[in-house]
């Protein structure tokens, strides 16, 4: 294990040292906060959020199992509190997707992207000469007739880019149904798209 792994961190704030706490925030804080703000919608949401998580880990660092991966358990956390959060407040989960995407999850990077060049299916879009934001807002408005579940593993499986068995352990939910909910998720996707696009005709 890398002596600067989160994990290894973690073993230091357990000895007393302080300052790999503060490591693991400053370390996570801007793929966390465009997580959440993604997630939410709402960037002060996504500040409450990043602080109850971040207690949530102080308090619980103790039973935490050095030899799991630091990273998908503190989005886990982190997306529980936005969900709280969103819910006390009374209002439904949007999410912005025109930011960038930068280097989330520790791949390659897609500095420029947005949300749906994550999603690795092909729909058309319904005007070939529409604009890059009016695609977003159209995008935008058919993830959020998705239901929470779905549009949660969008975001973990394609911005934060976990792996099948990855989610399945941090939601604690069978493989088989990561994979069945993944599949329902994008097909609904698919289809929330071709609900809006025509609409956007329309208008």
């Amino acid at each position: 294990m890398d002596r600067n792994s989160d994990e290894r961190l973690v073993e230091a704030y357990r000895r007393g040292d302080t300052g790999a706490f503060r490591t693991l925030v400053d370390r996570h804080h801007d793929d966390l906060m465009r997580f959440l703000i993604r997630l939410g919608g709402d960037r002060q949401v996504a500040e409450d959020a990043f602080q109850e998580a971040f207690l949530q880990v102080h308090l619980s660092l103790g039973s935490f199992d050095t030899s799991r991966r630091f990273r998908p358990w503190l989005f886990t956390i982190a997306a529980n509190k936005a969900r709280d959060l969103l819910r006390r407040k009374g209002r439904r989960q949007t999410l912005e997707l025109s930011a960038p995407i930068g280097s989330a999850g520790g791949g390659s990077g897609s500095e420029g992207g947005s949300f749906i060049d994550l999603l690795e299916i092909d729909i058309p879009s319904p005007d070939a000469a529409m604009e890059d934001r009016e695609r977003d807002e159209l995008v935008q408005r058919a993830l959020e007739r998705l239901s929470e579940p779905l549009r949660e593993i969008l975001l973990l499986a394609y911005f934060q880019r976990l792996t099948y068995a990855q989610i399945a352990d941090e939601l604690g939910i069978p493989l088989g149904t990561v994979k069945s909910r993944l599949h329902a998720a994008v097909a609904s996707f698919a289809k929330r798209w071709q609900e809006v696009a025509a609409e956007s005709k329309q208008s």
